[in-house]
C-alpha cells in the first residue's frame, strides 16, 4: 500500500508512503489517493483531513519520472490522458473537497508534490521543508495545475520566477508567498496540523463546507459572479439546524449580559 489512512476521532491522516522514492506520485499512488478521498468523503463522521508524507525527507518529490517518461514516449494523447488528466483530476479533487484538507509538508515538495500543496485549502510546513517547480528542467510546464494555481497564490511574477528557474525555496519563503499558512519546528508539524483541524471542526460541518465551497468556487471569478456564489452558499445554510442553534446561542448570551 502506498497510501495509508489513520483515524483519530473526526480526523483522518492520509500518508503518502513511498519513502524510498521520496513519496513520488506514480499512477497507482495517485489512484489510491483518489480512492482514499472518496472513502473519506463518504464517511460523515470524518470532519477533516491531514495529508502528509512518510519519513522526514519528502512530502512528495512529485510525479514518478519513469512512469511519466513511458507515458510521454507513447505520444501526446497518451501523455495527456495518463499525466495531465490524472494529475489535474487529483489536484482538482483536493481543491474542491467538501471537508478541509490540510497539507502537512514534512520535507521537500517538488513538482507534483508542490501542486498538491497549492491545491490544498490549507498547509503547514516543517522548518526544513523546501518547495520547487523543477518541470522546466524536463522540458515542459507543470502539468498538475501548478502553472495556474501558483501564480494565484504568489502573484504572477513570483510564481513565474519559481516556474521558469526551477529553483527551490525554503519554507519561510513559501509562507511569505502564501503557499503555506505557517511554518513550525519539525517535531510539531502534525500537532500543528491537528490543532488547525480542531479549530475548524468545532464549527458545524454544513458551515465549514459552505465556506470552502464559496471561497474555492468564487476566488477566481469576477466580483459579481463571486458574490452570486457566496449568496448561493449562504442560502444553502439558512434552513440548517446549525444556523438555528448558532443564532440561539448568540441571542441567549446577549440576553444574559
Amino acid at each position: 500500500m502506498t497510501v495509508h489512512l489513520d483515524r483519530d476521532d473526526h480526523l483522518v491522516t492520509i500518508t503518502l508512503d513511498r519513502e524510498h522514492k521520496l513519496n513520488a506520485l506514480d499512477y497507482p499512488t495517485i489512484d489510491a489517493l483518489l480512492a482514499a478521498l472518496d472513502r473519506v468523503e463518504a464517511d460523515d463522521s470524518v470532519r477533516a483531513v491531514v495529508l502528509t508524507g512518510a519519513g522526514r525527507r519528502a512530502f512528495s518529490a512529485g510525479a514518478d519520472i519513469p512512469s511519466l517518461a513511458r507515458s510521454i514516449e507513447g505520444g501526446t494523447e497518451r501523455a495527456l490522458r495518463e499525466i495531465v488528466r490524472r494529475g489535474q483530476g487529483l489536484t482538482r479533487r483536493i481543491e474542491e473537497f467538501p471537508k478541509p484538507v490540510i497539507a502537512a509538508v514534512n520535507g521537500l515538495a517538488y513538482g507534483g508534490g508542490c501542486e498538491l500543496v497549492e491545491a490544498a485549502p490549507l498547509a503547514i510546513a516543517a522548518e526544513h521543508a523546501t518547495f520547487a517547480k523543477p518541470e522546466i528542467g524536463l522540458g515542459f510546464p507543470p502539468p498538475f495545475g501548478g502553472s495556474q494555481r501558483l501564480p494565484r497564490h504568489a502573484g504572477r511574477k513570483r510564481g513565474l520566477e519559481m516556474i521558469l528557474t526551477g529553483d527551490p525555496i525554503p519554507a519561510r519563503r513559501a509562507a511569505e508567498l502564501g503557499l503555506v499558512n505557517a511554518v513550525v519546528p519539525e517535531g510539531e508539524l502534525l500537532a500543528a496540523a491537528r490543532d488547525l483541524a480542531a479549530r475548524i471542526t468545532r464549527h458545524a460541518p454544513t458551515a465549514v463546507a459552505a465556506c470552502l465551497r464559496a471561497v474555492t468556487r468564487g476566488v477566481n471569478l469576477p466580483i459579481d459572479e463571486g458574490l452570486a456564489v457566496e449568496a448561493a452558499c449562504f442560502a444553502a445554510t439558512v434552513p440548517t439546524e446549525a444556523v438555528r442553534l448558532g443564532l440561539r446561542r448568540f441571542l441567549d448570551r446577549a440576553a444574559a449580559c
